[in-house]
């Protein structure tokens, strides 16, 4: 799943679309389902390197993480966290993230 913003428009190419795309999480999900542990940690340094992006600001907080928190609200990242079968929790110490496989039975489509 992308995430995309409209941007402005780029004045030398008036033909340029106004989509940027700002992080592409599938790589992510692609990373957490080759995984065999059912539970680690990631800094975010380890999950930038993944998703070949640098993570938003909004990344620091513990709630942008929470795969169980507001789950009408469709954010990309908890999707694809979701997707692979795996919640994610951002940890105490602010710059990394545990991830936990799912039990079977517990899993969300």
């Amino acid at each position: 799943m992308r995430l995309t913003v409209l941007g402005r428009p780029d004045r030398a190419n008036p033909a340029s679309d106004e989509r940027t795309t700002v992080n592409d999480y599938d790589a992510l999900r692609d990373y957490l389902l080759r995984q065999k542990q059912d539970e680690f940690v990631l800094s975010f340094e380890q999950i930038e390197e993944i998703i070949g992006a640098a993570l938003p600001r909004a990344a620091n907080r513990a709630s942008w993480w929470d795969s169980l928190r507001s789950p009408d609200i469709q954010m990309p990242q908890r999707e694809a966290c979701l997707a692979a079968g795996f919640v994610a929790t951002r940890m105490p110490d602010g710059a990394s993230v545990r991830f936990t496989k799912k039990k079977k039975n517990d899993r969300r489509r």
